[in-house]
C-alpha cells in the first residue's frame, strides 16, 4: 500500500514528495445434502505444491483468516453482468487441512450459494457473519477440493484505519459498472471465498468473462483472452490481500522492462491519459530497484488505472488510484516506485502476520527515500534529520511501529519509523553492504512468509553482526532511538 499521507514534509526548502461482521444473515446451499456418492477421481495434489504455506493466526485481527487450512490454488471462474450489478462465481479450491476438523470455515460474503461441493460430493454449506461453513469433515495433511458456486451484488466492509485516503475494502461498483478492489488488510472474502490473512500464499487461475468492449484484469500473468473472457495465472503464490480485480472499459498499453520482462497497462480512454507517461517509467523504475535488490521477482508486472485515492502492491498487476483532486505527478510516481519496490519486499517476501507490516512498508518507504534523493539531491543528514523528527511524533501518536494497534492499521508509524531504523543500519553498513543484505534477503527469501525473529536473525548472520538491540529499540522504544 501506499505510504500513509503526511501533512507537510520538508527537507532543503523543498517539500518532500514523498472489519466488521454483518448481521445474523444465513444462507444456505439451494442443493441438499447428496446420499451415497461415488468415489471422486483422483487428484494429483502435488501440481499445486508450490502453493503450500506454514498458516498462521493473525493476533491482530483473529476474525479473519484461519490457521487450520492452508489453500493451495484458487480457480476462480467470475462473470460480471453490469446491468444487474451481479456477480457470478465457481471457486474451485485446492486445500490441505493443517488439523484434523470436523467442518471448513472460510471469509465469504453473503452471495447466494447455487451448490457447494467436497471432493465431488454436493454438501450443505451457510454464510454468516462473513464465514462459510462448510460441514465436511478433514483430516490433518490430507487435501480436499471444494468448489462454491454462488452470485450476487457485490458488496465492501470497513478498514480498520484513521488515514485521510482510506475507503472501504474489497470489491467496490463503480458509477459506470465497472469493478475494482484493494484488499488490505483483508478483503478477498467480498468476490470469493478465501483463507484471508498474510500468512497463506497459494497460486491462481481467474478467468473473467465481462460484456463486449470491456476487459477484466487481475493479478498474475494474461494467459489467454478467448472473446470476452480474460484468463490470468499466478505461478509464483500470493497472499490474498495481493490478488485484484478490474472491470472497466479499459485500453491496453504493452511495454518492456529491463532483460526483457513484460510490462502492461491498462487505462480507461477518456480518462486516465494524464497518467500514461508516468505508467511508461515503470522499466526506469524496475531498473532502479533491480540494481539494488537483483532481479524483479516475477514473470510480468504492469499497473491499471482505477478509481481509488489510494495505490496497492497487488502483485504482477500494481493497483493505482487515480481519484485525485489535483494530479501530481511527482507523487504519483513515487507511490508507483513505492508499490513496484512492494514486489520484492511484501510480495514476494511476505509477512507471517500484521503485527510486521513494517517488514513490508519500511523497506519500500526507505527505497522510496533513496529514489526521491537520487532524484532532488538532498544530502544523507538532511534525510536522517527529517526521518528523527517524524519518527518522534508518529511514535508518539501512534506508538512504535513493532506494536501496531488494531485500529490503525497501516498508518504512517509502520512506514517512517521502521524506514528511519533501516537508514541507521545503512548508515552502520554502508551502502555495499547494506544492499547485499537487501538483495540476499529478498532473493533467498522468495515466495516465503517471513517475521522480526527470522528477519533479525537472518540479518545478523548474513551482516556477522548482532543488530539484534537496533532493530528492537526501533521496533518497540516508545521514543526515537538514539544514534548508533
Amino acid at each position: 500500500m501506499q505510504r500513509a499521507p503526511l501533512a507537510v514534509v520538508a527537507i532543503v526548502a523543498a517539500t518532500l514528495i514523498a472489519g466488521c461482521d454483518d448481521d445474523a444473515t444465513t444462507i444456505t446451499s439451494s442443493t441438499p445434502p447428496s446420499g451415497a456418492a461415488s468415489a471422486p477421481a483422483a487428484v494429483d495434489y502435488a501440481i499445486w505444491q508450490a502453493g503450500t504455506s506454514k498458516p498462521t493466526a493473525d493476533k491482530l485481527y483473529p476474525q479473519h483468516g484461519t490457521a487450520a487450512l492452508d489453500v493451495l490454488h484458487y480457480d476462480l471462474k467470475l462473470e460480471w453482468q453490469p446491468p444487474k450489478k451481479r456477480l457470478t462465481g465457481t471457486a474451485t479450491l485446492r486445500i490441505r487441512p493443517t488439523a484434523d476438523a470436523a467442518e471448513l470455515k472460510l471469509d465469504f460474503k453473503p452471495y447466494q450459494l447455487d451448490k457447494v461441493t467436497v471432493d465431488g460430493a454436493v454438501t450443505s454449506a451457510t454464510v454468516r457473519k462473513e464465514k462459510l461453513v462448510v460441514p465436511a469433515a478433514v483430516s490433518k495433511d490430507k487435501p480436499i477440493t471444494l468448489v462454491v458456486a454462488y452470485h450476487g451484488k457485490p458488496a465492501t466492509t470497513p478498514i480498520p484505519s484513521h488515514r485521510s485516503d482510506v475507503e472501504p475494502l474489497g470489491l467496490t461498483i463503480t458509477k459506470e459498472g465497472g469493478l475494482w478492489t484493494m484488499q488490505e488488510p483483508w478483503g478477498a472474502f467480498t468476490w470469493y471465498p478465501a483463507n484471508d490473512q498474510p500468512s497463506d500464499k497459494a497460486l491462481y487461475d481467474i478467468a473473467v468473462t465481462v460484456p463486449a468492449g470491456w476487459s477484466g484484469i487481475a493479478a498474475g500473468s494474461l494467459v489467454t483472452r478467448q472473446g470476452n473472457t480474460f484468463r490470468y495465472r499466478s505461478t509464483d503464490p500470493m497472499a490474498t490481500y495481493l490478488q485484484t480485480l478490474a472491470v472497466g472499459k479499459y485500453r491496453k498499453v504493452s511495454a518492456k522492462g529491463p532483460r526483457g520482462i513484460p510490462l502492461t497497462y491498462w487505462y480507461r480512454p477518456g480518462k486516465d491519459e494524464k497518467f500514461l507517461p508516468s505508467l511508461k517509467k515503470s522499466p526506469a523504475f524496475v531498473s532502479f530497484l533491480e540494481k539494488r535488490f537483483g532481479p524483479y521477482p516475477f514473470p510480468t508486472g504492469g499497473a491499471v488505472m482505477v478509481d481509488s485515492e489510494s495505490a496497492m502492491e497487488t502483485q504482477q498487476m500494481i493497483t493505482m488510484g487515480g481519484k485525485k483532486k489535483k494530479f501530481d505527478r511527482e507523487l504519483f510516481e513515487e507511490d508507483l516506485l513505492h508499490e513496484y519496490a512492494h514486489h520484492w519486499f511484501g510480495d514476494s517476501v511476505t509477512p507471517s502476520t500484521w503485527t510486521d507490516l513494517w517488514l513490508n512498508e519500511g523497506w519500500a518507504t526507505y527505497v522510496q527515500f533513496l529514489y526521491s534523493q537520487s532524484v532532488l539531491e538532498y544530502s544523507d543528514k538532511e534525510l536522517e534529520d527529517y526521518l528523527r523528527r517524524a519518527d518522534a511524533d508518529l511514535r508518539k501518536r501512534l506508538g512504535p511501529p513493532g506494536k501496531p494497534r488494531a485500529a490503525n492499521f497501516a498508518e504512517s508509524n509502520v512506514y517512517l519509523c521502521p524506514a528511519a531504523m533501516l537508514k541507521e543500519l545503512n548508515d552502520a553498513l554502508g551502502d555495499e553492504k547494506f544492499f547485499a543484505l537487501g538483495r540476499a534477503w529478498v532473493q533467498t527469501q522468495k515466495n516465503t512468509q517471513q517475521n522480526r525473529a527470522s528477519f533479525t536473525a537472518f540479518v545478523n548472520k548474513q551482516t556477522g553482526r548482532d543488530f539484534t538491540k537496533l532493530i528492537n529499540s526501533w521496533l518497540d522504544s516508545k521514543s526515537t532511538p538514539r544514534p548508533a
